[in-house]
C-alpha cells in the first residue's frame, strides 16, 4: 500500500457488514421457517432476497472500500448491481403470488399488466447503472456519478410504484373482507382484525419503498453516508433488509390460521357425529346448525346476508355439515312451522380474512 492509499476500514465498522449480517441470519430463519411450514414459492422470496442481499452488500465493502485489482472490483460491482436488484425488485414478487392466487378476471389482468411492466422498467434501469458504474471503475473517474444517480432516482421510483400497485389491490381486498366481516366491524376489535390481515403486513412495504425514493434522492455521494440524509438512507436501507422477517411472520401467522381451520373442522366433524347419534333422541333442528363457521376463500359468487338478500361476498361456508343439514332441515321446519306456527332457529356466524 503506498503512502497516498487510504487505509481500508475494518469491515465490521462498516454499515455493510451489519446489513450483509442481516440478511445471512434471515436466510437462516427461513430454513426454519420452512422447516416448520413447508416448501413453498411464497416461503422461497424472502430467503432469494435475503442471500441476494448478503451477497451484495458484502460486494459492496470489497468493491468500494477495500483495494483490489480493477477488474476484480468491476466483477464484484457488477454482481453487487444484480444482486441487489434481486433484493430490492424480489421482495415485491411475494405480494404477486398472494395476489395472481386471490384477483380474478379484469383485476387480475391490470395488476399483471402494471407489475410485470414495472419489472421490465427496474431491470433495465439497474443494468444501466451497472454499465455506467462499470465505465467509471474502469476509467478510475466519478464523471458518471451524477448519471448513475439520476438512474437510481428512476429506479427506486419504479420499485415504490410497484409495491403501491401492489398494496392498493391487496388493500381493496382488504375493503372488501371488513365490509363482509362482523368482527371487523366491531370497534373495540378493528386493530386486532387489521393486525391479522396479510394485506396490512405486506402492505407496509411501499411504505419503504416510497421512504427509500425520498431519501436517495438526497445522496451526494457514492455508497457513502456523509449526511444527514444519508444517514437516514441507510437507516431505510437496513428497514429494507429486515423486511424478510415480516414475510416469515405471515407465513407462520398464515400456518397458525390454517391449524386452527383443521382443528375446528375436526372439532364440528365429531360436533356433526354427535348430533347425527342425538337426531333420533328428538334434538330440536337448531341444536344442529350450532356451530357453523365462514372462512375466506379465493373468490365467491353470491352471500345472503341477515335479510335473505343476496349480495357479493368473498367469504364461503366450507363447513360440510350445511350440504348434510340443508335437505334435513327444509323437511323438519316444515314440521315444526306446522306443529308451532314458528320456525326458531339460531345460526352463529363467524368471519375471518386472510390472503394466504
Amino acid at each position: 500500500m503506498s503512502a497516498t492509499t487510504a487505509p481500508v476500514p475494518v469491515y465490521f465498522e462498516e454499515s455493510w457488514a451489519i446489513l450483509s449480517s442481516i440478511c445471512l441470519v434471515n436466510v437462516l430463519f427461513g430454513f426454519m421457517v420452512i422447516g416448520i411450514t413447508a416448501l413453498t414459492p411464497i416461503s422461497i422470496v424472502p430467503i432469494v432476497c435475503s442471500a441476494a442481499g448478503a451477497i451484495a452488500n458484502g460486494l459492496c465493502y470489497y468493491a468500494f472500500y477495500a483495494h483490489h485489482p480493477i477488474t476484480n472490483t468491476v466483477i464484484a460491482a457488477a454482481v453487487a448491481d444484480v444482486t441487489w436488484c434481486i433484493q430490492e425488485g424480489g421482495l415485491s414478487f411475494y405480494s404477486y403470488l398472494i395476489l395472481i392466487r386471490v384477483l380474478k378476471g379484469r383485476s387480475r389482468t391490470i395488476f399483471m399488466s402494471l407489475f410485470w411492466s414495472g419489472i421490465v422498467i427496474i431491470v433495465a434501469v439497474r443494468i444501466g447503472i451497472l454499465t455506467e458504474r462499470a465505465r467509471d471503475i474502469l476509467q478510475n473517474t466519478t464523471d458518471r456519478q451524477s448519471t448513475i444517480d439520476h438512474l437510481h432516482n428512476v429506479y427506486f421510483g419504479t420499485i415504490a410504484l410497484v409495491e403501491c400497485n401492489s398494496a392498493f389491490f391487496l388493500l381493496r381486498k382488504l375493503a372488501f373482507a371488513h365490509k363482509s366481516s362482523i368482527e371487523a366491524a366491531s370497534g373495540h376489535k378493528l386493530f386486532v382484525y387489521l393486525m391479522r390481515s396479510t394485506e396490512i403486513r405486506v402492505a407496509m412495504l411501499a411504505l419503504i419503498g416510497f421512504s427509500r425514493t425520498i431519501t436517495y434522492s438526497f445522496q451526494t455521494t457514492a455508497q457513502s453516508a456523509t449526511s444527514t440524509m444519508g444517514q437516514l438512507d441507510r437507516f431505510v436501507v437496513t428497514l429494507e433488509c429486515l423486511f424478510p422477517e415480516m414475510m416469515f411472520i405471515d407465513i407462520l401467522a398464515s400456518r397458525l390460521i390454517f391449524g386452527n381451520r383443521n382443528h375446528e373442522s375436526s372439532t364440528q366433524s365429531r360436533s356433526q357425529h354427535f348430533t347425527s347419534s342425538q337426531h333420533h333422541k328428538n334434538i330440536t333442528p337448531a341444536q344442529g346448525f350450532d356451530d357453523i363457521s365462514m372462512y375466506p376463500v379465493g373468490h365467491v359468487e353470491t352471500r345472503v346476508d341477515a335479510r335473505g338478500i343476496v349480495s357479493t361476498s368473498q367469504e364461503q361456508i366450507i363447513d360440510r355439515s350445511v350440504s348434510r343439514f340443508e335437505g334435513r332441515s327444509s323437511g323438519e321446519e316444515s314440521q315444526h312451522k306446522g306443529a308451532g306456527g314458528n320456525i326458531v332457529k339460531t345460526v352463529e356466524f363467524e368471519f375471518h380474512d386472510s390472503a394466504v
